[in-house]
């Protein structure tokens, strides 16, 4: 007879002894000011300690309202949001799988690492992907764009809003959108870090795929994303004779659970509840509010860091406010700032990819006035210790006075 006792044999994996995260994580949270994930709110947090039936019908109600929701932070009448169980990185596969295959001509506006994701993306599938190369700091003119449009006759035109590699804003969007469309392409969009912190207009700027992670503006958990897709593009969804080759990431099988209340896979139920909560403290807000608070307090940093005597890394015409880049002085790398900041400061922010940058983060959560002079101070305050000359109380001083002029 089979008894309920075990006994490895000696060749068994034995059972480890770990730490518990208590002995783990620094006794003080950490202030997460990098560009991304960032602090989430009470409600969100709470939201995300709970499970539900999937396929119940208090989940029905909520995947309603998120979708009702993201509507207006999306900026869109499209009836096809869904939620993807995953990074941005996931929903920008959903979005690059869904619309491009093996032979479609695709033109990617490469100004930075993530752009050059979209292009990789794009690849996997067998696109014939050709890249306009933009140098670093500044954007593609829209001469460059509508002849490289001209050239390729692409089907399909990338863009990245917010470059959060080199924290560069590519302001053209709503024109690139245009050239695009007139030339009958489709155009995806990269709002990971810009969605409901500046102004993007999904319908009226004719952009055909949105894609956004959970865990920047929103100031939601890491792990869940949106997308949003145009009726031309969910068209083109549906109209594709081979099935994409990402089960999971399939749009058409993604609505049946997002649309049809039914069953695609054991949907990230705590998540979407997060979801759920992160996007109703945004409509609470209004995108209005929240523009001019992310906007104020960007601009306020950024005047901080200046004053100080440290160098932001992109020009004003292109510089991105949700991520601020800046350089590090001669003589220190990135990871010396980002290891002292964390271990003396208990605050951090991201260093970059190859740049001699480190980058603060003003989404969501992030852009609340104790958080901006803490980070600046511990900013400074690094800095000194690390041997630079700054002026931290001009720095400071500088952030005082932004912040009070914008009230």
């Amino acid at each position: 007879m089979p008894t309920s006792s075990f006994t490895p044999e000696s060749s068994a994996v034995p059972c480890p002894v770990v730490e518990s995260l208590d002995a783990i994580l620094p006794e003080e949270p950490l202030l997460m000011m990098g560009a991304g994930p960032v602090p989430i709110p009470a409600a969100v947090a709470k939201a995300n300690t709970i499970v539900i039936n999937h396929l119940g019908g208090a989940m029905v109600k909520v995947i309603g309202q998120v979708k009702t929701m993201a509507r207006y932070v999306f900026q869109t009448q499209s009836k096809w949001v869904l939620g993807v169980a995953g990074p941005g990185s996931a929903a920008m596969e959903m979005a690059i799988s869904n619309l491009a295959w093996e032979g479609t001509r695709v033109l990617a506006i490469k100004n930075g690492f993530f752009s050059e994701r979209m292009a990789e993306m794009g690849r996997r599938v067998g696109a014939q992907v050709s890249t306009l190369e933009v140098a670093d700091r500044s954007v593609a003119s829209l001469e460059q764009i509508a002849e490289a449009i001209r050239r390729e006759r692409p089907e399909i035109v990338t863009v990245v809003q917010g470059e959060t590699s080199n924290t560069v804003w590519n302001y053209h969007l709503k024109d690139i959108a245009a050239l695009a469309k007139s030339a009958g392409a489709l155009v995806i969009v990269d709002a990971v870090c810009t969605l409901s912190t500046m102004p993007l207009e999904m319908d009226a700027w004719g952009i055909d795929a949105v894609i956004t992670g959970g865990q920047k503006g929103l100031s939601s958990i890491p792990g869940v994303s949106l997308i949003a897709f145009s009726d031309a593009a969910w068209a083109r969804v549906k109209g594709r004779t081979a099935p994409n080759a990402h089960w999971c990431l399939d749009a058409s099988l993604a609505e049946n659970f997002w649309h049809n209340a039914g069953y695609h896979y054991t949907a990230p139920v705590s998540g979407v509840l997060a979801l759920h909560e992160a996007l109703r403290l945004v409509c609470a807000e209004t995108l209005e509010k929240r523009f001019a608070r992310h906007l104020k307090c960007s601009l306020a940093l950024q005047d901080g860091v200046a004053a100080m005597g440290l160098k932001l890394y992109t020009p004003a015409a292109c510089r991105l406010n949700s991520v601020v880049g800046i350089e590090v002085p001669a003589g220190l790398s990135p990871g010396d700032v980002c290891s002292h900041i964390s271990r003396q400061h208990q605050v951090e922010i991201s260093g970059s990819f190859g740049l001699p940058i480190v980058r603060v983060g003003q989404m969501g959560e992030q852009c609340r006035e104790h958080n901006l002079f803490r980070t600046v101070h511990a900013l400074g305050r690094t800095m000194v210790d690390l041997g630079v000359g700054v002026d931290l109380p001009a720095g400071v001083a500088a952030l005082e006075r932004a912040l009070s002029e914008g009230k």
